[in-house]
């Protein structure tokens, strides 16, 4: 049968997932450059800048197990739906502190932090449930298509959030950026209420809580090549966190102001664009374990190059690069995910995935900042390049089962994989 590149995207309530989480990416990408600029432009102190991500981190983490566990007894759209509500209500907070005179330029910065901290806890919630929830509208077969596009139009919305956020900032103010901001959160909960779905998790309350909340740590224990691929992004996002700095390079280094920082913020997610739409429409890998080792490899040169580079237009180019590497292990490792997790599990196998991956951007924003205290800003970026490269080095050498893994389905297939002949 013929590859159909489309297949996922004909499913009507899966194109509404899709727009919701586009529309709420863009209005959080908004939002992360306005604050980002802020705090900096206040403190003139990295570390103010990874204060950020460990406010979101820490909320994020600790809710997470128990977020994951709501997703697979409780219906996955309302859940979604409350998370969205809570992060509208964020938007509009921060909306509210921009519109007292001098509120921020006070130095009055650790409201914002407050803000942050409750949005971590939404997204905490929002990400299980919205997984399990995409994994729902559409067939087994089509989780590979789903996750390309799911990917793509995320990366899109990553492309223009900031860039959106720098120009409004930059050309009107953070008040019009925020009332946009608002605005999208709207949109994107409307389009969410619009998706139909008739699953329902298979309730869980017949398991003590502890044993339902630690399900999904046993279930990926056992699947090395999972673990593998998630360790591997856990450690390679922690240390090549050089986004986080980039409010340093635009406004001390290359010297472009708001604008500039938005369109190099919006530069990994616009090669990661491009890579995106490259996996869609080509069949799924038939080497995906070395070419998960050599995309993460792939991140870290281009990381320390960045650091090195005093060109806007080289770091740019530099920062796509690394957004398009990043796309493809962020593929292999959400097709892996999904494909061999039982639906039951989806939302707790979510939350550990979440922790590994999406707190690791907050806590490794929070390593960037401290060690560009400690270190400076260029040393710190090319120490977490280079250890983004150790990083692949040991993985490639501790799980021998993902650096030989060929096509996906063959994990799927080989019940020699401890584990894998049943699911919990």
């Amino acid at each position: 049968m013929a590859h159909d590149p489309y297949a996922a995207l004909r499913v009507a309530s899966f194109r509404a997932l899709l727009g919701s989480v586009f529309t709420m990416t863009v209005a959080t990408q908004i939002q992360i450059v306005v604050v980002s600029w802020q705090i900096y432009q206040v403190t003139r102190d990295p570390l103010s800048l990874g204060l950020i991500g460990l406010a979101e981190a820490i909320p994020f983490v600790a809710v997470a197990l128990y977020a994951g566990h709501v997703a697979d007894n409780f219906p996955r759209k309302t859940i979604a739906l409350l998370a969205f509500i809570v992060l509208l209500a964020c938007s509009i907070a921060l909306l509210l502190f921009t519109l007292q005179p001098g509120f921020i330029s006070r130095g009055h910065i650790w409201p914002i932090y407050a803000v942050i901290f409750v949005s971590g806890i939404a997204r905490s919630f929002y990400r299980p449930a919205s997984v399990a929830l995409g994994a729902e509208l559409v067939e087994r077969d089509l989780y590979p298509n789903a996750v390309a596009w799911r990917t793509s139009l995320w990366q899109a919305a990553a492309v223009m959030g900031p860039a959106l956020g720098g120009l409004l900032f930059g050309f009107t103010s953070a008040t019009v950026a925020y009332g946009v901001d608002a605005a999208l959160m709207v949109v994107a909960i409307l389009m969410l209420g619009s998706v139909v779905t008739t699953v329902r998790p298979v309730p869980g309350a017949r398991l003590p809580i502890y044993e339902s909340l630690t399900s999904g740590i046993r279930f990926l224990w056992g699947r090395p090549v999972i673990l593998g691929a998630m360790t591997l992004d856990l450690f390679s996002v922690l240390f090549g966190g050089a986004v986080a700095l980039l409010p340093v390079f635009a406004s001390d280094i290359l010297r472009t102001g708001p604008q500039g920082l938005g369109i190099l913020r919006a530069a990994p997610a616009a090669g990661s664009v491009a890579m995106s739409l490259i996996i869609a429409h080509r069949p799924p890998f038939q080497r995906a374990g070395r070419t998960l080792l050599f995309s993460v490899a792939l991140f870290g040169i281009c990381t320390i190059a960045f650091a090195l580079s005093t060109n806007f237009y080289l770091s740019l180019l530099l920062l796509a690069v690394s957004g398009a590497a990043d796309n493809i292990s962020i593929v292999i490792r959400s097709t892996l995910l999904q494909t061999l997790t039982p639906p039951h599990l989806l939302g707790r196998v979510a939350a550990v995935n979440s922790v590994f991956i999406g707190s690791s951007n907050e806590i490794g924003a929070f390593e960037s900042g401290l060690a560009a205290r400690i270190m400076g800003t260029v040393p710190s970026v090319i120490f977490g390049g280079a250890m983004t490269l150790l990083v692949v080095a040991l993985t490639a050498l501790s799980v021998p089962l993902l650096r030989k893994l060929r096509r996906i389905e063959d994990v799927v297939s080989d019940e020699r994989l401890p584990g894998a002949a049943g699911a919990p």
